[in-house]
């Protein structure tokens, strides 16, 4: 089959969609498919190429005044490879490829990534839409998507290519008792409710240190909350126990070193951060937001607590810094059931999409020949 995907960048920079869309495409190469990643480039390309994926430069931006460029060159990337599908990621190639393409013989997949992609204009765009998670496709519906032009695939980390093709990355040390998030420093990561209530649990552990020494936060990730969440740290009165490491390509090092892995998203329809953490098998807290429950089996690989309640989320953190046997068992509870989050999984459920969208395509272009066949030369039937 020829796939052709459709990204606005194929940077190194932690974006989840890119992340998703690299990982999938490496596996159907893998597989055999002839793969085509469209996007305006990026660190990704080595690996790309590696797997013998063909990048094309195509820019793509929301700017009203670059939309007849965009369309000429996503037509000439169509003359040159002609594929069966064409696999969007954002809202931009999406609506470039459907008025591109009116007159076209590819079918047109579209995956919703992020909350922002809700809009009418996605929503009605693509011969049918994916939604990463069941809570992403429910909100669809809401937003007025057909439930018949609607599939579920939940997005999946473990063995990334992306990640285990790397070169060995260099091991860190981090002090215990730990908590450890990996999310981009936006508000709806929850980054300062993970504060006030890592500030709650140190300021209990200094209080009674018999029962557990001083814990430490280390926030992987950058953006741009990242200065007031330092500035929250400070007034906290926590910053020299909050370890700000910025954006690491690379997790797997910090997951090995976490005591409890924690996401206190207000918002996330299916963070791979979460599949990730449960690949290294931490002991997990997240909260019951967009797609995490679905990720921790409701609550059977991780605990769950409410988005926007720092005090459940200090004492769940207490109750795991301070009782290495629930946090052992935790652990183990979160490496069950990886074949469910594979990226393997998530390439033979889009391919089962692909072959369901291609028929449903041809059956109606043979309903539209035989409807134009019953029409006389004046327009009557």
């Amino acid at each position: 089959m020829k796939i052709v995907h459709l990204a606005n960048h194929a940077q190194t920079i932690g974006n989840g969609t890119v992340n998703m869309m690299v990982d999938l495409a490496c596996v159907q190469a893998r597989t055999g498919h002839d793969v085509v990643v469209a996007s305006s480039g990026g660190g990704f390309e080595p690996l790309l190429r590696r797997h013998g994926i063909n990048h094309v430069l195509l820019q793509q931006s929301r700017q009203p005044w670059r939309v007849p460029s965009m369309v000429a060159g996503f037509n000439r990337l169509i003359d040159r490879f002609d594929p069966d599908i064409v696999h969007a990621h954002m809202m931009t190639g999406a609506l470039v490829s459907r008025f591109a393409g009116m007159r076209r013989r590819f079918a047109l997949v579209t995956t919703v990534h992020h909350e922002f992609q809700k809009s009418p204009s996605i929503v009605r765009c693509g011969d049918r839409m994916v939604a990463v998670s069941e809570a992403v496709a429910k909100s669809l519906v809401e937003h007025g998507m057909l439930p018949e032009r609607l599939s579920v695939v939940r997005n999946g980390a473990v063995d990334a290519p992306r990640l285990i093709c790397r070169p060995t990355a260099r091991p860190v040390r981090l002090k215990h008792p730990n908590v450890l998030s990996v999310a981009g420093m936006f508000r709806r990561k929850g980054i300062a409710d993970l504060l006030h209530a890592f500030a709650q649990v140190r300021s209990e552990a200094r209080d009674a240190p018999e029962f557990m020494k001083e814990p430490h936060l280390y926030l992987v990730g950058d953006g741009p909350d990242r200065l007031s969440m330092e500035e929250l740290a400070a007034g906290l009165g926590i910053a020299d126990s909050v370890h700000f490491a910025g954006f690491v390509a690379d997790p797997r090092p910090y997951l090995a070193q976490t005591d409890v892995f924690a996401l206190a998203s207000h918002a996330d329809p299916c963070p791979l951060a979460i599949i990730e953490a449960r690949e290294a098998g931490c002991a997990i807290v997240g909260t019951r937001a967009g797609g995490i429950p679905e990720l921790l089996e409701g609550g059977a690989a991780g605990v769950l607590v409410d988005a926007g309640e720092p005090q459940q989320l200090a004492a769940k953190l207490r109750w795991l810094l301070m009782d290495t046997h629930a946090r052992a068992q935790l652990g183990a509870r979160a490496k069950c059931n990886l074949d469910g989050l594979s990226v393997e999984r998530v390439a033979r459920e889009y391919m089962a999409i692909y072959q369901r969208t291609l028929a449903e395509r041809a059956a109606m272009d043979e309903r539209r020949a035989a409807q134009g066949a019953r029409r006389a030369p004046d327009g009557a039937i």
